[in-house]
């Protein structure tokens, strides 16, 4: 049964539209600009909030042969909805679900000795070898095993594979600073993963894949790219940042609309506080339309007064502070329906504002935008079936 569903005709308080031919289009684009690599589509925070089973589905149907996965949960996920492409998931924490992502067939990342411990445990547990890639803190200071411990890290992986504990199937890192071009960091890090791959595999390591290139390495840095490349925020066609290019310079295309409809249009004299604490008052008699949504549907309380939606035609600004369930923009005069549509952002091409716009008005990033966009909004999924 297909995750697609048609765009209802009766309009939604609100809804977010997933276009899933604009997602598989970026993922074959990604896939050119990354040419003899691989391409793994990071589904992580439920697709960065455009749904992970139907996104995960359609990448896989344009040629993405890996998904990766922040935690073991959402890994789990994807298996349970019937999907077995090779999936790595890295953030674990002591007595995560080991041995189940083992007979899930899930790849394991491993930045220190604490996981290799729980999961060559798990692996006897289970009766079959863990999948584990390693990987490389070369400079972000997040996750990742540091040089200093590399050489324990390497040769206690290498033993517990020769006990037939665990498979050492990958090698990888991330970048800190990808998406600022020629920032130093860049080819320290590269030089850095490099040497740490190079000391592994002279110890034995045999990796399936060496990996280190995320959205806007994959987009910029060809030398970076290895096995496979790693997009997240690019796939769902939003660029990594605005140094580096719109989406439209790479062929990519925004794949998330989101829309609402009014739930009130009303006529209000000069001076009228709007919202909450009365920060926007109307300058003259004009027309307030309510939108309904608001913090809790994801809207960031940090658009008060600065996010752009469009309505009737043209670009309105919230009016006053974003509430938790709605909140108001000044038409102006304008009287559209009640039940108008109000699109807060999409691909920009139909003169809406794009999650970049919302991003500039609330000092955040893009990603921010499009994952933090509530479970209470509905996504409808829209060209779900690939045509020809």
């Amino acid at each position: 049964m297909s995750e697609t569903a048609a765009v209802p005709t009766a309009p939604l308080r609100a809804r977010a539209e997933i276009d899933l031919a604009a997602l598989r289009a970026n993922v074959r684009a990604l896939r050119a600009r990354a040419k003899g690599a691989a391409l793994m589509a990071v589904v992580k925070s439920d697709a960065y909030g455009h749904g992970a089973v139907p996104c995960a589905r359609a990448a896989v149907e344009a040629g993405a042969t890996w998904l990766g996965t922040a935690t073991p949960e959402e890994a789990l996920a994807l298996r349970a909805a019937g999907l077995d492409t090779r999936v790595l998931c890295w953030l674990w924490v002591p007595g995560g679900p080991w041995r189940q992502a083992i007979e899930a067939d899930i790849d394991v990342s491993l930045s220190g000795m604490w996981a290799l411990r729980e999961v060559t445990e798990a692996a006897r547990q289970a009766g079959r070898p863990a999948r584990v890639q390693l990987k490389a803190d070369t400079g972000l200071g997040r996750n990742g095993c540091q040089p200093a411990d590399w050489p324990e890290l390497v040769r206690e992986a290498l033993r517990a594979e020769h006990e037939g504990l665990v498979r050492v199937t990958g090698l990888w890192s991330h970048f800190a600073c990808a998406d600022e071009p020629g920032h130093p960091s860049i080819a320290a890090q590269l030089a850095l993963f490099r040497e740490m791959v190079a000391y592994a595999e002279e110890q034995g390591v045999r990796p399936e894949v060496r990996h280190l290139a995320n959205s806007p390495a994959t987009l910029t840095l060809p030398e970076t790219h290895f096995d496979l490349v790693r997009p997240g925020i690019a796939m769902y066609g939003v660029s990594p940042s605005p140094e580096i290019g719109t989406p439209a310079d790479f062929g990519l295309r925004p794949v998330m609309t989101l829309r609402a409809s009014l739930a009130l249009v009303k006529h209000v004299p000069g001076g009228h506080g709007v919202s909450y604490g009365h920060h926007y008052a109307t300058a003259g008699e004009t027309t307030l339309g309510l939108v309904p949504v608001g913090y809790a549907d994801g809207v960031p309380r940090h658009a008060s007064g600065t996010g752009p939606v469009l309505v009737d035609g043209k670009w309105r600004t919230v009016a006053g502070r974003v509430a938790m369930d709605q909140f108001v923009v000044d038409l102006g005069g304008d009287e559209p329906p009640v039940g108008a549509e109000a699109v807060l952002f999409g691909p920009g091409d139909r003169g809406e504002p794009t999650a970049e716009d919302w991003a500039q008005a609330c000092g955040t990033i893009a990603y921010e935008i499009v994952t933090r966009i509530g479970t209470r909004v509905p996504r409808v999924y829209v060209n779900g079936e690939e045509e020809g």
